[in-house]
């Protein structure tokens, strides 16, 4: 699957698989939580320091271990990474683009509202 087949399929079948409150919720918190960690493994190259690039790796590895929770609780969950490959296509592009695009399209919220406060969706 190339990178624009991937996004296609991605943003199809994102809704499917982010329907539970709790993931919702920890997505909204986490996403940005991995970005900002992939920001500090930035600076942590341009400025060599091993201190930030350790706390940049963590940040990404807690933002990471949420999403996971998160999508633990879904009734359909995310399908399963067919490699080393696909699992980092498929994390930077969720990260990146198909979840941002989500929220700014209005899918977070519509979704959050479809739950009624109650923890997993209808």
């Amino acid at each position: 699957m190339n990178l624009s087949e991937l996004m296609a399929w991605q943003w199809k079948t994102y809704p499917e698989n982010h329907r539970n409150r709790a993931n919702l919720l920890t997505h909204i918190f986490a996403v940005p939580l991995f970005l900002a960690g992939n920001i500090g493994v930035i600076v942590a190259l341009t400025k060599a320091s091993v201190l930030i690039g350790v706390a940049a790796l963590v940040i990404m590895g807690l933002a990471m271990a949420l999403q996971g929770r998160g999508h633990a609780l879904e009734r359909v969950p995310p399908k399963p990474f067919t490699g080393p490959g696909n699992a980092l296509a498929r994390i930077f592009a969720e990260q990146w683009v198909t979840f941002p695009r989500y929220v700014l399209s209005g899918g977070w919220q519509r979704a959050l509202r479809a739950t009624n406060g109650s923890p997993l969706a209808p």
